[in-house]
């Protein structure tokens, strides 16, 4: 990515991650919602500790550039970039347990169960993966009832048992029983891509765009999605906690296989140049108005953090 290219992008990401935050921001706040009782102070604490922590914001991002394609990157498209955003951030918060990967540090600071208490984490995940279907399914999410049912059911199958809590089992599987190359694809499409997949598929499914549109950007959010653990995994390899802004080496102790650690950094390099290009020509069809997105996948595959 040209230096030019890569500032615009930065900047790009910056202004939508703001955007979400604020979106966010409104979302968790304490008053109660019609047909809601009360919401404990405790509880949405622990929400913002765990959502109002920086990150790239990278998914929501996606969400939205993925609608700009068809010119619907408004309001419905930032609440449904915070519905995705709520589901990731407690795949964090419970990632983070003990009984999981049990993690001190997220993003630089005390994971939810270091800074409350284990028990209150795994409510407070359990609440933000129902907040996210709360948020699509509401009629603020302006947008035609179908559309809104349509966004509710990928995100469901993105996150659910066939998607990232069915790879985040075959995970904890592959601990005991290291997979082939194979499975270590399939779990990693599921543990990391689902989501990413279903970013891309989004602004497709909020623009009302063709299905021919929809399933070219689904392809895009596989690749990119692979390229994202791939790296991921690469620097886990190489590069430092301060740097990353969480534990590393992580896999090896764990005696988890990777692409990474099957066939050494600089395959994994090459493969990550082979599914820019991928993602790159998946986009050729919209023109300069995928720029965005273009500039994405190259950044997830070069990423240093």
């Amino acid at each position: 990515m040209l230096k030019d290219d890569r500032t615009a992008f930065e900047t790009a990401l910056f202004v939508r991650a703001a955007a979400v935050e604020a979106e966010l921001r409104r979302i968790l706040e304490a008053r109660p919602l019609s047909g809601e009782i009360e919401r404990p102070e405790r509880l949405m604490a622990a929400m913002r500790h765990g959502v109002l922590n920086g990150g790239k914001r990278l998914r929501p991002f996606l969400v939205m550039e993925s609608a700009a394609l068809f010119a619907a990157d408004g309001e419905a498209a930032l609440r449904v970039a915070a519905a995705l955003e709520c589901v990731h951030c407690y795949s964090l918060i419970h990632d983070d347990l003990p009984s999981m990967d049990n993690d001190d540090l997220r993003r630089g600071q005390p994971t939810v169960h270091k800074a409350f208490d284990e028990a209150t984490a795994i409510l407070a995940g359990d609440a933000l993966l129902t907040m996210a279907f709360d948020i699509l399914a509401d009629e603020a999410t302006a947008l035609p009832a179908e559309r809104r049912a349509a966004l509710v059911l990928a995100l469901a199958r993105a996150a659910g048992a066939g998607g990232m809590v069915g790879g985040q089992v075959l995970d904890i599987e592959a601990e005991r029983k290291r997979p082939d190359e194979a499975g270590i694809i399939r779990l990693q499409a599921m543990k990391t891509g689902a989501l990413i997949r279903f970013a891309c598929e989004a602004g497709a499914i909020v623009s009302g765009a063709a299905p021919s549109d929809r399933e070219r950007l689904a392809e895009f959010g596989s690749a990119i999605g692979l390229a994202f653990q791939l790296a991921d995994d690469l620097l886990d390899l190489t590069a430092d906690a301060e740097q990353m802004g969480k534990a590393t080496k992580k896999d090896a102790a764990a005696g988890k296989a990777t692409l990474a650690s099957l066939h050494g950094p600089d395959w994994a390099r090459e493969q990550l140049h082979g599914l820019i290009d991928q993602a790159h020509a998946l986009l050729e069809p919209y023109g300069e108005q995928a720029g965005m997105l273009k500039a994405a996948a190259t950044f997830v595959a070069t990423r240093n953090s």
